[in-house]
């Protein structure tokens, strides 16, 4: 690791002050009022831990990096509903070139929030690359996604919220947080029940 990588990486552990366990429900708000898509792991108790498993959530397994292309789809397919896609900063590195296709077809009801520890929580806490100086709300913005916003203290997380909710194009809100654990919640793993559930909750569409 060069002296510049060790500087960003200790910069990172020591700047980011938000829990998740705070600030996901504060930024969230009244989940009901979305279809949630999570990655993997921290994000997927996150959410299941705010709505208890709720048949509005569909989470993921052993799929690391679909999340943001799961929600564009159902952004597209359901434009009567509001998608959130809630996804780590490990997931998301899977597939940047995600944020340029949502870019590209820029659907006002689909909103990314990534969670960025700086940290691979999957697999044992190996710091990401965020952790190394690559900032995930720079290369949304760089994507041409036009509604962004970073949030790292308590006085932005309004702003965030009401930018998830804005409708206006898709958005994409990084909230910096602490690398603790998420919410001891146990979700349900069997996926093909998970799935079954999210569609037979779906209303027709309008």
């Amino acid at each position: 690791m060069t002296t510049l990588e060790r500087s960003a990486a200790s910069a990172f552990a020591t700047d980011a002050i938000l829990d998740r366990r705070d600030a996901i429900p504060a930024l969230v708000g009244r989940h009901e009022d979305f279809l949630i898509v999570t990655g993997l792991a921290g994000t997927a108790r996150d959410l299941a831990a705010l709505t208890k498993d709720g048949d509005h959530l569909y989470t993921m397994a052993g799929c690391m990096g679909g999340a943001c292309m799961i929600g564009l789809g159902l952004a597209l397919a359901r434009p009567d509903r509001q998608v959130l896609v809630a996804t780590g900063d490990g997931e998301l590195l899977m597939n940047l070139g995600s944020l340029a296709t949502i870019a590209a077809m820029d659907p006002p009801n689909l909103s990314i929030l990534c969670v960025d520890n700086g940290h691979y929580g999957e697999t044992g806490y190996q710091k990401s690359h965020t952790s190394l100086g690559v900032d995930l709300e720079k290369v949304a913005s760089g994507s041409g996604i036009r509604a962004t916003r970073m949030v790292e203290r308590e006085d932005q997380i309004a702003d965030g919220a009401r930018l998830l909710r804005a409708g206006n194009s898709a958005a994409f809100v990084l909230l910096r947080v602490k690398p603790t654990d998420p919410p001891a919640y146990r979700r349900n793993f069997d996926l093909a029940a998970c799935r079954d559930r999210f569609r037979a909750a779906l209303p027709p569409a309008g």
